[in-house]
């Protein structure tokens, strides 16, 4: 049987909104660092450790299961992913200590890992070839409601009610959106096998790698700082959890006001263009964060012009990706996966190291070099060239 014309019409934000939980649960935590310090009786560098080994096993896991599950009905796999992420935000919840909490998120985003390039590849395969790129771009805005309204409500309720509080509200938004899922996705659609062959199809395009050193350079310098963003904010100014939260906020809506132009712009201006510009932003803001620390307001506007750049940069590698070798997309996206956290997991054990060690400043001029390579490899290395002729 055919699936109505409204099924397939909104498919694409039943995916985004898979996203926010993805989101949610992966840097979750970073809204939530004093909570889970305080409650669990660790250090804030040891609960920032669940960001970095998350990053540890959503790298690995990103290429394998875009290898093991290639095969899979695309509804049924995004469905049971969601529902993974629901239970195990759920159980986190009720976790008795540091270790358990720990290992449930490592089973959470072994398992989550999988929802955000099977997500974009899915988007590809719903629209025309000319609204892919938008699509795309649309489905990873997810990840910007989740830093413009998750991550702030996280702060919010772990501040006011704990941290279990925090987990149960991401656990409940899991199944919301599972829900969703099954209503709107259509059912019968199928990605391209990966095997050992598109492997190393992927790993003999320079396109492709170049794009993937972007991606990890990127984060692993925004996760220098985002990582330890609200207590180097409690540190550096004295801000309160409030003004932490709002911080989040900026961070988060200027994230979804990015990918909305992005979105628009794309299509018309070229992936290369639009990439030139986000990243531009990001360094902008990453820099302005560096050369303000310790002043509350400049910061905060420093945050501003990131929050542009961060999700629009890494809507713009998936874009590109899929437009450098369309054949490879399920791979080449599940690697940009795969290398955004690895991203993380540097830059958020380079970041502890500095935290651990009092050195707070010199953690935004860290981040601001590995931002600045990415940006020139961006610009040198990676503009299409023009046709012969």
């Amino acid at each position: 049987m055919q699936n109505p014309p409204a099924a397939r019409r909104f498919a694409p934000t039943a995916l985004m909104l898979g996203n926010v939980v993805t989101g949610c649960s992966v840097v979750g935590p970073a809204g939530m660092l004093k909570e889970l310090s305080d409650g669990l009786g660790v250090s804030i560098s040891t609960a920032g450790l669940l960001i970095t080994f998350g990053a540890i096993v959503l790298c690995v896991g990103s290429p394998v299961t875009a290898w093991l599950t290639s095969r899979i009905e695309r509804r049924r796999l995004l469905a049971a992913t969601l529902a993974v992420l629901a239970l195990t935000n759920i159980a986190s919840a009720f976790a008795p200590d540091y270790g358990s909490l720990l290992a449930i998120r490592m089973f959470m985003l072994a398992v989550g890992v999988i929802y955000t390039p099977q997500a974009a590849g899915t988007g590809a395969l719903i629209v025309p070839e000319r609204k892919r790129g938008s699509t795309i771009a649309y489905i990873f805005l997810g990840w910007s409601l989740a830093a413009a309204i998750g991550l702030p409500l996280i702060t919010f309720m772990a501040s006011r009610y704990g941290w279990r509080a925090a987990y149960g509200g991401i656990g409940v938004l899991g199944f919301v959106s599972f829900l969703l899922l099954i209503w709107r996705l259509p059912g019968g659609l199928f990605a391209s096998p990966v095997d050992l062959k598109t492997w190393t199809t992927v790993a003999r395009n320079r396109m492709i790698l170049l794009l993937l050193l972007i991606t990890t350079l990127q984060m692993s310098g925004q996760f220098v700082i985002f990582t330890f963003m609200g207590p180097l904010l409690a540190k550096l100014t004295g801000a309160g959890a409030d003004a932490i939260a709002l911080v989040f906020s900026l961070y988060g809506a200027f994230g979804f006001v990015g990918v909305a132009i992005a979105t628009q712009i794309v299509d018309s201006w070229g992936p290369y263009r639009t990439s030139v510009l986000f990243t531009g932003l990001l360094f902008a803001g990453v820099a302005g964060w560096a050369l303000s620390a310790g002043i509350y307001a400049l910061m905060a506007c420093s945050v501003v012009i990131w929050g542009l750049g961060f999700a629009s940069t890494n809507s713009m590698q998936q874009v590109r990706l899929v437009a450098a070798a369309p054949p490879l997309a399920s791979a080449s996206v599940s690697l940009n996966t795969s290398v955004l956290y690895i991203g993380q997991a540097i830059g958020s054990a380079i970041g502890g190291a500095l935290y651990a060690h009092g050195l707070l400043h010199e953690a935004g001029f860290v981040a601001m070099a590995f931002v600045a390579l990415a940006f020139a490899t961006v610009i040198l290395l990676t503009r299409p060239r023009r046709a012969a002729g």
